[in-house]
């Protein structure tokens, strides 16, 4: 293998691990993660987000590398919207499901009195804790969906713009599958060390457990938020 190549897939490789580093890449993860118990399910949950991640990468790998173009640097925030909107959708289901197995669920009551008008009360309900057996395919739909948004977005679709100077469409292909197994390597590595106080935490620990698994939520929420936040203002500028 010529020198030059070797280098540009030991950078895909290096870049892949690192792009799987990326803050909204781990924030969206960890939410995901806080619904588990296992470090063995937490590591799946890496390696589908990656598995996805490295699915539209070569799809549009595949495009740049037959049109050889280039994606525009003004395209970059709206493909990150999508990521933005899914951080929020992402951490307000980890938040109520947190909140719900924690023991309770919400119920409103109306009620009517002889001398006043029907009026609602909300309660709190305590209810038993099920544990879910997730099979492999449904555990995994989400972080693959996850990966696929992430994939097109951001510094992964920069990285595309590498594509433009490898000579053959084959290269292209190695170059984006070794980018890929590296964000695969590195997000099973990062969801495996997240899911571990989850994991620690999931039976001896119930209200910390609980605790955490709501900061996941809310603190993906707000990521999202500030995210979308941030995209505005850049799209602001850009249209002034």
């Amino acid at each position: 293998m010529d020198t030059s190549i070797g280098a540009a897939l030991t950078l895909g490789f290096v870049l892949g691990l690192r792009h799987a580093l990326d803050p909204d890449h781990l924030v969206a993860v960890s939410t995901i993660v806080s619904e588990h118990k296992s470090i063995a399910r937490s590591s799946l949950v890496g390696t589908f987000w990656g598995l996805g991640h490295t699915a539209s990468l070569l799809g549009i790998g595949v495009v740049i590398l037959l049109l050889r173009a280039s994606i525009p640097a003004h395209f970059e925030p709206w493909m990150e919207a999508p990521v933005a909107a899914m951080l929020i959708v992402l951490g307000v289901s980890a938040t109520w499901r947190a909140f719900r197995e924690r023991g309770w669920q919400v119920h409103t009551h109306t009620h009517s009195h002889e001398d006043r008008a029907p009026h609602t009360h909300v309660h709190l309900h305590a209810h038993e804790q099920h544990d879910h057996k997730h099979r492999l395919f449904r555990m995994g739909r989400k972080p693959f969906l996850v990966g696929l948004v992430h994939g097109v977005a951001g510094s992964a679709a920069l990285t595309l713009a590498v594509l433009t100077t490898i000579p053959s469409v084959a290269l292209g292909l190695l170059y984006i599958t070794v980018f890929g197994i590296g964000s695969i390597g590195g997000m099973l590595l990062m969801s495996a060390m997240i899911g571990l106080p989850f994991a620690v935490t999931a039976r001896r620990f119930s209200v910390v457990n609980g605790g955490i698994r709501l900061f996941a939520g809310v603190f993906s929420v707000l990521f999202g938020l500030m995210l979308a936040w941030n995209l505005l203002g850049g799209l602001w500028k850009v249209s002034s």
